[in-house]
């Protein structure tokens, strides 16, 4: 009777450790995160996919929240606010206003911001090595300079250049002051095109045409969620549209000099498992993403604008991307 009662006793032992540890890993897996996205545009799309793709490639069982407050920063802060109360165990905020919304929401909930062109002047970060709080993230700094002299090589006779942007937007002010820094050194008169409602980006873009012999525009949200607008009146003056990102050659820009934003999404899902399996954002660099640029040109674009120096810019540059 007793090696009957010490054989059911060791039996319930060990379906109890295996129920408590099937009831840790299934606590270890069951994880939460939540994605924000400031607006609906290709290059934040592409990068909350190729983040989404990298995490179920990691942990297929970790759960994605996915939210977009469509361009209303009330929106935003409702949205973030809500994965403060439903207990997410991370948050991936694209783009600027998205990671400033989230960051402010909680200390508590790790961070993880993706296309946020300047981290340590938005005051996300005390520095890209190490950030300190408990958010990280991937950079997508604008290379204003290269982007501008791409201008210059292209349309050689510029003399002005206007400036399309949200002054609501930190990345694009920042962006803006370095365009201005780069006019100032390289003789060239600047002409902004500031607003603050989207609803003034058309009259905005057609007061640029008017003055200045190309324009430039930044990873600005607005702007690239607004693309059809901006090139249309672009089109319908001739005018030169420089931009931010390789979605908005794609949407009817002329050119730039950018990265691909498919790496600057898995960076950021590669970022997101770290976190989820322990390792504290304060302890993550920010990955600024300014190395192996390609040139993007809209060869319609230029075919419309009469540009016939397209073999000679190819010729200057190890990695040029032609999108029709």
């Amino acid at each position: 009777m007793k090696k009957v009662l010490c054989l059911a006793m060791s039996l319930l032992c060990v379906f109890t450790l295996v129920a408590c540890s099937g009831e840790k890993e299934s606590s270890k897996e069951s994880k939460t995160v939540g994605i924000v996205q400031i607006v609906d545009h290709a290059s934040l799309n592409t990068i909350r996919e190729a983040a989404v793709k990298e995490i179920e490639k990691e942990n297929k069982d970790v759960k994605i929240i996915y939210k977009n407050a469509n361009g209303d920063m009330s929106t935003l802060n409702t949205i973030c606010q809500q994965f403060k109360e439903d207990g997410v165990d991370a948050i991936i905020a694209i783009a600027t206003p998205s990671a400033m919304a989230a960051a402010n929401v909680s200390k508590d909930i790790p961070v993880i911001f993706s296309a946020v062109s300047d981290p340590i002047g938005a005051n996300l970060v005390k520095s890209l090595e190490k950030p300190g709080g408990n958010i990280t993230g991937t950079s997508d700094e604008v290379q204003v300079d290269q982007i501008l002299d791409l201008a210059k090589e292209m349309i050689p006779t510029a003399k002005t250049v206007g400036l399309l942007y949200n002054s609501g937007e930190a990345n694009s002010v920042s962006n803006m002051d370095k365009a201005k820094a780069y006019a100032k050194e390289n003789g060239l008169t600047v002409v902004e095109g500031a607003f603050a409602n989207t609803s003034d980006i058309q009259s905005a873009m057609q007061s640029l045409c008017d003055k200045a012999d190309i324009v430039f525009t930044p990873n600005d949200n607005s702007v690239a969620s607004a693309m059809d607008v901006v090139s249309a009146v672009a089109n319908k003056t001739n005018t030169p549209l420089f931009v931010g990102a390789d979605s908005m050659v794609a949407d009817g820009g002329l050119a730039t000099v950018g990265i691909d934003y498919t790496s600057l999404g898995k960076e950021t899902g590669s970022m997101t498992i770290d976190v989820l399996n322990g390792t504290k954002p304060a302890d993550i660099p920010v990955k600024v993403f300014k190395d192996n640029l390609s040139v993007y040109i809209n060869t319609d674009v230029a075919s419309k604008l009469g540009l016939d120096n397209l073999d000679a810019i190819k010729a200057n540059h190890k990695k040029v991307v032609e999108v029709k």
